[in-house]
């Protein structure tokens, strides 16, 4: 749960997609200022494989930040809030039995 969370603010934050962004514009432009050099086909080739390795390179990170990021902190939060809750369904439970233990001796004392 908390890795997931972290990982979606990751994502969303957009650093990867401008990465990939930043890497696809920047072999456009090499192939462009060396057009002379390369055919038409040889340049569209460049460009999707270099895009595609920059994807995959912005995925090796992704996955590095997430591995080698320290969550421990947020980690404990979760348990302790999960704990929480459980002790708050289990004293509720029991308030609820003393409540019907309570209601049936009282009825019981009224009928007699």
């Amino acid at each position: 749960m908390v890795i997931e969370n972290f990982s979606r603010k990751v994502i969303s934050s957009g650093v990867f997609n401008s990465f990939i962004a930043t890497g696809f514009f920047a072999t456009l432009i090499f192939f462009i200022f060396n057009s002379h050099l390369f055919t038409p086909f040889e340049m569209m080739f460049g460009i999707v494989l270099v895009t595609i390795a920059l994807k995959g390179i912005s995925n090796i990170m992704f996955s590095l930040i997430i591995l080698l990021f320290d969550l421990k902190g947020d980690r404990d939060a979760h348990h302790f809030k999960v704990a929480e809750d459980k002790l708050g369904l289990l004293i509720h439970e029991m308030q609820m039995k003393e409540a019907k233990a309570k209601s049936s001796s009282f009825a019981k004392e009224h009928n007699k």
